[in-house]
């Protein structure tokens, strides 16, 4: 039981160092985001925009959803002190991401023709290639390696190397972006120089993971397995595991490069700057989840090997207690003041895209409290109901594109894209129910929900009833999360993950803790 509660403890903890680390890089690629929108002129910031989203998708489908399977078979091998597997498996994704990567960019160059005359509707530059086409030929060098960085990103979840996922991906990437257009900018350089210089930044990123991981290789003694007793590894089994999570990849891109596909394909590049311009505002309602769910995985999987069902129950629990909770702000903030937030950020042009902002906070907010069902539903190896919701998923996503798109615009493209993943959760909270023997809903859970539920409808009523100034809004918003984190204290049990907090006067006595708890 002990080891369980250090299990969990280190869970969070290691996780609050890389949601320190999101929030720093957040900051940065905020800040990136609005000087590339307000530097570059609307046509050309969606056509930027609908390059890195085919970059994404081309990416997900060279990984083949082996960055999932090496976080789930890693740390079995190495629990049960297979080496040689783990070795294996790690070469045959590294193999993998390599491979399919060159091929798809030699594929996208030998298309070209056919992408500029029937998929891409924007106008071409002065010679003829249309400016999405022109930025995808530069960037699509970045698909493999950004599979890389996934499969790289996993392996230091694997060995709890939290600081260096701090570093690589929180610190030097938005730096690298940040110089990418600072340095357009002091030049008064063209989109193209900022995509080639994004590659750059790519290139960087990547030879700097493998840097990292080769020392840690190092230091855990694999290299010395290695010379003893060669790589082993079993692809029908990997491939057999990857292959069906694919889909959850594909998904997970699709929600909004599907939107930004089809946004140039029925209306043009200005209503995919509108569209794209607020996602990564919405976003950071999934700061909190995706910090989180890199140490989730691997710290499931331990406690999967060991057949610790309850285990698994409380860090299931516990971790969607967090993000629910922690999340609440961000949340509140972008649906109440949607419209503020979007001038302010990005200018007049852009005071269209609020509602936008709005609808797209709601659905990742419900994708985020929900908790890591998919992770979960992977650790059990349910590939098929993972597969399955996926594609139901997948499928609806699309339908509602082709449905609203062409009518709504980029405001169709929220709708659909939440709608998605609202559905995409509830499946997946129903696979949790029927194929593992984690609870699909603990009175934990419940409490929690409940008291964010009634503390939102409070500022929704008071926000619509009573004109008050922002700062008087903003202060409230303050006091609620404040009242949550009072009411909930128990089930995201601080004094645990955080002991030293009892020891600060302030927040000893809003969390009733005791000193040296």
């Amino acid at each position: 039981m002990n080891e369980q509660k250090d299990l969990v403890r280190q869970h969070i903890r290691g996780s609050s160092l890389l949601l320190l680390g999101r929030l720093f890089a957040l900051l940065m690629n905020f800040g990136v985001q609005v000087l590339v929108i307000r530097y570059l002129v609307k046509a050309e910031f969606g056509a930027f925009a609908y390059a890195i989203a085919a970059v994404s998708l081309c990416s997900s489908c060279v990984l083949l959803g082996l960055n999932r399977a090496v976080n789930r078979f890693v740390p079995i091998y190495l629990e049960k002190g297979d080496h040689a597997r783990a070795v294996g498996t790690i070469l045959l994704a590294v193999a993998n991401c390599v491979g399919l990567g060159l091929a798809l960019v030699v594929l996208v160059f030998g298309l070209q023709d056919f992408l500029g005359s029937h998929v891409i509707q924007s106008d071409g530059a002065s010679d003829g290639t249309p400016l999405p086409l022109s930025l995808l030929l530069i960037l699509i060098a970045l698909s493999p390696l950004e599979a890389l960085d996934n499969v790289f990103q996993g392996l230091l979840a694997v060995f709890a190397s939290p600081r260096a996922i701090f570093f690589r991906r929180h610190i030097l990437t938005p730096c690298l972006r940040l110089g990418s257009v600072l340095t357009v900018m002091a030049v008064s350089g063209s989109v193209h120089l900022l995509a080639t210089l994004y590659l750059i930044a790519g290139l960087i990123g990547t030879t700097a993971y493998v840097l990292v991981l080769f020392r840690i290789l190092r230091n855990r003694g694999l290299f010395s397995d290695f010379k003893k007793e060669p790589p082993r590894v079993s692809p029908r089994e990997i491939y057999a595991f990857s292959l069906p999570m694919l889909t959850t990849e594909a998904f997970l891109v699709l929600k909004t490069s599907l939107a930004v596909l089809l946004l140039e394909f029925y209306k043009d590049s200005a209503a995919v700057a509108e569209f794209r311009a607020v996602v990564p505002v919405a976003g950071l309602t999934l700061v909190v989840l995706q910090s989180l769910k890199m140490l989730y995985t691997p710290t499931a999987s331990r406690l999967y090997a060991r057949e610790d069902v309850d285990g698994i129950n409380t860090l299931y629990w516990q971790s969607a207690s967090w993000v629910a909770l922690m999340s609440f702000p961000v949340f509140v903030v972008c649906v109440l003041f949607h419209e503020p937030i979007t001038v302010l950020l990005f200018g007049e042009q852009y005071a269209g895209a609020g509602l936008v902002l709005a609808v797209l906070a709601v659905g990742n907010y419900i994708n985020a409290a929900l908790g890591m069902n998919t992770y979960t539903l992977q650790v059990y190896a349910r590939v098929r109901t993972v597969a399955t919701n996926s594609v139901i998923a997948a499928l609806l996503g699309l339908g509602l594109n082709l449905w609203l798109i062409p009518i709504h615009g980029a405001l169709g493209a929220a709708w659909a894209t939440s709608g998605a993943i609202v559905v995409h959760n509830l499946l997946n909270q129903a696979g949790l129910h029927f194929g593992t023997g984690v609870d699909v809903l603990r009175m934990q859970g419940l409490r929690v929900y409940g008291s964010i539920l009634l503390v939102t409808l409070g500022l929704v009523v008071l926000h619509t009833s009573f004109e008050l100034p922002l700062v008087a809004l903003v202060i409230l918003v303050v006091f609620a999360f404040l009242i949550l984190l009072r009411i909930n204290r128990k089930e995201l049990n601080i004094a645990n993950a955080f002991p030293e907090i009892a020891k600060v006067p302030g927040f000893r006595f809003l969390l009733a803790m005791e000193r040296g708890r």
